[in-house]
């Protein structure tokens, strides 16, 4: 691959193929940002990533997601006792990367129908602003065992919790709310107070509230905006144009659905 060129490859075979000797040769410093378990799943290959060779630094940082199922427990756990250094954003990942000794960095394209893009980036300033934005995400981040033993963490919303959120933040009537999420009336409301339940609220009013003030609201609502111009996405949220180019539209790198962080 041309040194300065940025490519994007087809599924994670062809990531694999073409770039997997490439993530296996790091030397120094191996850094992952994943939202889920299939980001950088890499069949065949996950296993053979080192994790403590040296003086080689591991760092993975993951979304408070993983944290909802037990599947993504072992994994993190698992992580840490290889000798990963691993991290829990409670505020949602800009991007989906891996940076390998601050020279090679390969983004996650969005998911969705077909096979996922990969975009294998080797141009040093384009690295360098990747690593970055990596960097800020992990210094505001919790380490895994603190995250733990915090004696009162934030609380953890799988996918479909952070999609009943969305509902009730947009203000749908419940019976619209249910039919756009392909649930029945009486299961969306059982999901509700659950969810009221997880964020410790009285009322739907108080469960917007104590979102907003985790960030999770927020985050939906700025990703549901993403295709607006970077203006009109601050005008709409109150959000600074800086806060909202940097996290969710940066130029730097290739273009992609991302969750920010809080409000600044």
């Amino acid at each position: 691959m041309d040194q300065d060129q940025n490519v994007t490859l087809r599924g994670e075979r062809e990531l694999t193929e073409r770039a997997g000797h490439l993530l296996l040769g790091a030397r120094h410093e191996f850094a992952c940002a994943a939202g889920d378990l299939l980001t950088w799943s890499l069949p065949g290959m996950r296993a053979r990533i080192p994790t403590d060779h040296g003086s080689l630094t591991v760092r993975k940082l993951f979304d408070v997601r993983l944290l909802a199922d037990e599947e993504g427990r072992r994994h993190l756990d698992e992580a840490a006792r290889r000798g990963a250094l691993v991290r829990i954003s409670t505020t949602g990942l800009p991007y989906e990367t891996i940076i390998v000794d601050g020279r090679l960095a390969v983004l996650a394209g969005p998911p969705g129908p077909g096979e996922r893009s990969y975009t294998v980036v080797r141009s040093p300033g384009v690295v360098a602003n990747v690593n970055a934005l990596f960097l800020a995400a992990w210094n505001a981040a919790a380490d895994l065992a603190e995250f733990r033993s915090a004696p009162n963490p934030p609380p953890v919303l799988d996918e479909e919790g952070r999609r009943v959120l969305a509902m009730l933040g947009s203000g749908r009537k419940d019976e619209v709310a249910a039919r756009e999420l392909g649930l029945s009336l009486r299961t969306y409301r059982r999901r509700v107070a659950a969810l009221m339940r997880l964020l410790d609220a009285d009322s739907r009013f108080e469960a917007g509230l104590r979102a907003r003030e985790l960030g999770l609201a927020l985050a939906q609502e700025l990703y549901d905006m993403r295709d607006k111009p970077v203006q009109q996405i601050a005008d709409l949220s109150g959000v600074p144009r800086s806060t909202v180019y940097g996290n969710l539209k940066g130029d730097t790198v290739p273009r992609q659905p991302k969750k920010i962080q809080n409000r600044a």
